[in-house]
């Protein structure tokens, strides 16, 4: 009566790397035997029948809504990162628009490294606070109840635009890190239940929703650029473009309650439920605290890559990053005055930052087994010093410029996106798929919580980073 049947690894025992262009969609794709991940699972299976075979994801709905809501998940803190026209405006020494050193203040010189450890630091409370909860309150409670309060501080945000803040600019500058710091806490928990429960389904719909994540970065990137291009006012731009993050986040809320109305989202939500962990005497197993020591036994190193995948990208990005100016600056072309940060910091980063993330799609490799993931992780600290002694401004330290092209940076910048993206998913989608099915969702809250560390600790070495330079 009271022995328990042994739990069968979700997909762990051993990994095989997937073949080269064995993604096609067959009859059953959406199963897991006929996932990407399919060479990962356990040749003898105990699992139920109901859990080997699933219905089709129809049309990819369940693929495009995971996909939707990695945008919405990263959305809200790409939009802050991006508007650095409209907090350069909105933090000036003026209230029109000037020369650029005209518009320098204490405040908008080092504003992004500040931001930065306003997202991060709750962040990572906010995902403790998610393990805690993730057995305690329902994913739908958790995933709803911060795309609304996401929603809530971006109207706020889009309200803000309009209001004149010349007087009172350091009130405003704390009141945009307290937004900034409830929507990244608000983000992140939205985030790692999603990527919690996305850890119950096959792989491509965990690589959907780290595709989306940077998707997100790519659309505000773009968005930004229009906005510079169809308006003059930095006002009206900055309105349109909080106003798409506000259609965008409502755009999710409906995706997302559209989920448990589809076959193939049911199924795995259900299979999920059936291998859960079993009900103690009391009833209540369900309702305590995952267990973390087996999680961490299986993912330590994967964790710890991504970890430090992140460290070294919000280290550069968007603090170093966005602060190189093009050497040809004093043309007075718009490439070189307006466009040149917006393309080279945020557009290109985030659109390699996506193709390294949509590669994991069809190859995967490293496993998640093999040294060469972390030892290609630690590679990427060679990006810092590249990035430092580009044409860095304002340069108060380090007065030599080692990399005075514009070339540079738009190549270091791509490298930076393509290896967080490609190197920042791996570890990720291996995550929940190399523990047993009942910690599936734990253990992607617990790699988020990785991710969040690594971009808290980054930042917090941004700002020192900058003032060194």
């Amino acid at each position: 009566m009271d022995t328990v049947e042994p739990v069968q690894p979700s997909l762990n025992s051993s990994y095989h790397a997937p073949a080269l262009g064995n993604h096609q969609a067959s009859d059953e794709e959406d199963s897991e035997d006929s996932s990407p991940s399919a060479s990962l699972l356990p040749k003898q299976s105990s699992v139920s029948l109901a859990v080997r075979y699933s219905p089709n994801d129809s049309y990819c709905l369940v693929y495009i809504i995971f996909f939707l809501m990695g945008i919405g998940s990263l959305l809200p803190w790409n939009f802050f990162i991006t508007a650095k026209h409209y907090w350069l405006y909105k933090l000036s020494n003026g209230s029109h628009h000037g020369d650029e050193e005209d518009l320098r203040s204490d405040l908008s010189d080092y504003f992004e490294s500040y931001l930065a450890i306003a997202s991060t630091v709750p962040s990572v409370l906010c995902l403790m606070l998610n393990y805690v909860l993730v057995n305690r309150l329902s994913s739908n409670v958790r995933i709803l109840s911060s795309l609304f309060v996401i929603l809530l501080v971006f109207l706020v945000t889009t309200i803000m635009v309009k209001v004149d803040v010349s007087d009172c600019r350091v009130e405003f500058f704390v009141g945009t890190l307290a937004s900034v710091a409830v929507v990244s806490g608000a983000s992140n928990l939205l985030s790692g239940s999603v990527f919690g429960i996305s850890g119950h389904f096959p792989m491509r719909i965990s690589q959907a929703l780290i595709s989306g994540q940077a998707m997100g970065g790519t659309l505000s990137a773009v968005a930004s650029i229009v906005d510079l291009a169809i308006s003059k006012d930095a006002a009206d731009s900055a309105l349109a473009y909080f106003l798409t993050a506000d259609i965008f986040v409502l755009l999710c809320i409906f995706s997302y309650l559209l989920l448990p109305k589809l076959a193939y989202s049911k199924h795995y939500m259900l299979a999920s439920t059936s291998t859960g962990p079993p009900a103690g005497e009391d009833g209540d197993a369900a309702a305590s605290v995952p267990p973390l020591q087996p999680i961490l036994r299986k993912t330590w190193v994967l964790g710890l890559s991504v970890f430090y995948v992140f460290f070294i990208s919000i280290m550069v990005f968007p603090a170093v990053s966005s602060g190189i100016q093009s050497v040809h600056q004093d043309s007075g072309s718009p490439w070189t005055t307006t466009y040149f940060v917006p393309m080279t910091s945020f557009l290109l980063y985030n659109v390699a930052d996506f193709c390294g993330r949509q590669a994991t799609a069809w190859l995967q490799i490293p496993g998640p087994t093999s040294r060469v993931l972390p030892a290609l992780v630690l590679c990427r600290s060679a990006i810092v010093p590249l990035l430092m002694f580009c044409n860095f401004q304002p340069r108060d330290h380090l007065h030599t410029v080692l990399f005075a092209h514009d070339v540079y940076p738009v190549v270091f910048n791509c490298l930076l996106g393509l290896s967080n993206g490609y190197l920042g998913t791996l570890p990720m989608i291996y995550g929940p798929k190399v523990v047993p099915r009942e910690l599936a969702e734990a253990t992607g809250v617990v790699m988020s919580f990785f991710l969040a560390l690594g971009l808290a600790a980054g930042s917090a070495f941004s700002v020192l980073l900058v003032h060194s330079i």
